[in-house]
């Protein structure tokens, strides 16, 4: 008795079996994750625009954001007498171990001085 033919595999049928097997993004999904980004894009530069991102300055092109060092050195110089850790933290908003660090890269470069105990000036 010969063997019945039935019907046959489609291409397209192959090619989206090996696609889901081996987890290949389809145009689709990639157009998905260009929209996310395009949206995360959006809300940096909104952010950037409504001063939730400060800018430090603006270099050829590029625009570099002001860093958590540059804002915790700017407070304390600000400051005449020195400011004290909590003043630190509660005019930055920064968390412990971040002013921590900083004040520990600022002393050691030089920017900053002990005047007393917890109490930091420029120098």
């Amino acid at each position: 008795m010969p063997k019945k033919k039935g019907k046959g595999i489609s291409f397209d049928a192959m090619v989206k079996f090996f696609m889901q097997n081996y987890n290949i993004p389809t145009k689709k999904d990639v157009d998905r994750i260009m929209a996310k980004l395009d949206r995360l894009e959006n809300l940096v530069m909104a952010g950037m625009a409504s001063g939730g991102y400060p800018l430090k300055e603006q270099t050829g092109r590029r625009k570099t954001a002001v860093t958590a060092v540059d804002i915790v050195f700017e407070t304390i110089r600000r400051s005449r007498k020195g400011l004290g850790f909590a003043d630190i933290q509660a005019k930055t908003g920064f968390g412990e171990k971040k002013i921590r660090n900083i004040i520990f890269r600022l002393n050691k470069i030089g920017k900053i001085k002990r005047k007393s105990r917890g109490i930091y000036v420029a120098s």
